[in-house]
C-alpha cells in the first residue's frame, strides 16, 4: 500500500496549483457575479492538457485516469476556482464516450473534450423522478432512421456553454415492451430543445437550467454505443467518476477555506496582542475541520485508485463514501472559516462566504447524503432496502 503519487502526478498537482493561483478566487467570484464564465481559465487548462488527463492519448488526451482528473479538480478548487464542468464534461461525458461510445463518437468528441474546445453536459435529473432514475419520464421513440425525444430535465449545469447535452432517456425494448435507459448526444441548438435558467443562491460562473424536449429529433448515430444494450452500462460508467471528482472538488474547497482562515487567525491580534489562533476556541474547530478534509482526501484517493484499477464495484462503494465525506468536510470547513473570521468572514473580500452556497449544495448533489447512507446501509451493512 502506498499513499504516494507518481512523479508525473506530483508535477501535475504542482502545475495545476500554480495555474489556479494565478487566477484565484477573486477571478472566480468576479466572473460569477458578472454573469460570465471562466472562459480564460478553461481555455488555458485545456491548452495545457489538464482537461484531458483522463482521456486516451489516441484521442488527444493525457492517457491517465480518474486519479489524475481528481488532482485537477482538487487543486483548482484549492486555489478558489471550483469548476463544476470539470465533473460534467471530462469526468462524466468523456468517460461514458470512451468506455461505451462508438469509435466514430470517440473520434468526433474526445479530442475536443481533451483540449477544452468542446463541452458536453449531462442531463439525467427530472422534476418528478428525483433520485430514482427508474422513474425517468423522458422517453425516446424510434422515428424512421432516427429518434424522437420528449421530456423534461432539471438542474442541468452549463447548457449555455456546451455544444451537446448527454440526455438520459428511456426506450421501449421491442422484445419485452419494457422501458430501458439509453443515452443520446443532443446538440444544444436542436429544434424542440428549449431551456429556462434557474436562479440559484450559489456564487458560481456555471448556470443551472430546466430543459424541455418537445419532439427533439436526433439521428441514429446520436445513440451512445452500438445498440440499446449499451444504455445501462454507459449510464453507470459515468457515476463513479462523477462521485470521485465532485468529492475532489469538495476537498479542494475545504483546503482553500482552511488556508484562508488559518492565515487570518495566525495574524489577527486582539486581547493583549496574542493571535486569535492561539486560542483553542478558534484553533480547535479549524484543526477539526482540517482532519475531516484530510480523511476525505484519503477516501477519494482510495476510490480513484480502485476505479483506475477497473474494480468498479469496490470503486462504487468507495466513491459514494468519498462523496459523503468530502461533502460534509467541505461544508464544515467553509462554515468554520466564516465563524473564525467573524464579521470579515461574511465579506466578499475575504473570499469564504462566497462558497457557502456551493458547499451546501455539495451535500445534496449529485447524490444526497441520505441516499449515500441508504446505499451504505444496504450494500455494506446488509440491511433491508429502506425505500
Amino acid at each position: 500500500m502506498t499513499f504516494d503519487l507518481t512523479p508525473e502526478q506530483d508535477q501535475l498537482r504542482d502545475a495545476v496549483r500554480a495555474l489556479g493561483r494565478r487566477y484565484g478566487h477573486g477571478y472566480f467570484v468576479e466572473k460569477a457575479k458578472a454573469g460570465e464564465h471562466t472562459t480564460e481559465l478553461w481555455a488555458e487548462a485545456g491548452r495545457l492538457g489538464y482537461l484531458g488527463v483522463n482521456i486516451p492519448t489516441e484521442y488527444g488526451g493525457g492517457g491517465g485516469g480518474i486519479t489524475d482528473l481528481a488532482i485537477v479538480c482538487e487543486e483548482l478548487a484549492a486555489a478558489g476556482c471550483p469548476l463544476l464542468l470539470l465533473v460534467v464534461s471530462p469526468a462524466i461525458a468523456a468517460t461514458v464516450l470512451n468506455r461505451h461510445g462508438t469509435e466514430e463518437q470517440r473520434k468526433r468528441h474526445l479530442p475536443g473534450l481533451a483540449d477544452g474546445s468542446q463541452k458536453i453536459v449531462f442531463a439525467i435529473t427530472e422534476p418528478e423522478a428525483g433520485s430514482n432514475f427508474h422513474r425517468l419520464g423522458t422517453v425516446a421513440r424510434r422515428d424512421g432512421d432516427g429518434w424522437l425525444l420528449n421530456g423534461r430535465k432539471c438542474y442541468i449545469s452549463g447548457v449555455d456553454e456546451a455544444g451537446h447535452v448527454l440526455v438520459v432517456a428511456r426506450t421501449e425494448d421491442s422484445s419485452t415492451g419494457k422501458l430501458k435507459p439509453a443515452l443520446f448526444l443532443v446538440p444544444t441548438d436542436a429544434a424542440g430543445l428549449t431551456r429556462s435558467k434557474l436562479d440559484m443562491e450559489i456564487v458560481s460562473p456555471e448556470n443551472q437550467f430546466l430543459l424541455y424536449l418537445d419532439d427533439v429529433r436526433v439521428p441514429a448515430d446520436a445513440l451512445v454505443g452500438e445498440s440499446l444494450d449499451a444504455g445501462l452500462p454507459a449510464l453507470f460508467a459515468g457515476l463513479n467518476p462523477e462521485r470521485i471528482t465532485v468529492a475532489a472538488m469538495g476537498a479542494g474547497t475545504g483546503r482553500y477555506a482552511i488556508e484562508r482562515a488559518s492565515e487570518y487567525t495566525a495574524t489577527r491580534t486582539v486581547w493583549g496582542g496574542r493571535s486569535i489562533g492561539s486560542h483553542q476556541g478558534v484553533s480547535h474547530p479549524l484543526a477539526h475541520a482540517a482532519v475531516q478534509v484530510e480523511l476525505a482526501r484519503l477516501m477519494i484517493q482510495k476510490a480513484a485508485t480502485l476505479y483506475d484499477a477497473g474494480r468498479d464495484l469496490e470503486a462504487g462503494v468507495a466513491g459514494n463514501m468519498a462523496k459523503y465525506a468530502a461533502g460534509e468536510a467541505a461544508a464544515l470547513a467553509v462554515d468554520t472559516a466564516v465563524q473564525v473570521l467573524g464579521g470579515a468572514g461574511m465579506t466578499t473580500e475575504y473570499g469564504v462566504a462566497t462558497l457557502l452556497g456551493a458547499v451546501r449544495a455539495g451535500r445534496i448533489a449529485p447524490v444526497s447524503r441520505e441516499m449515500i447512507l441508504n446505499f451504505v446501509a444496504q450494500h455494506v451493512l446488509g440491511q433491508d432496502k429502506s425505500y
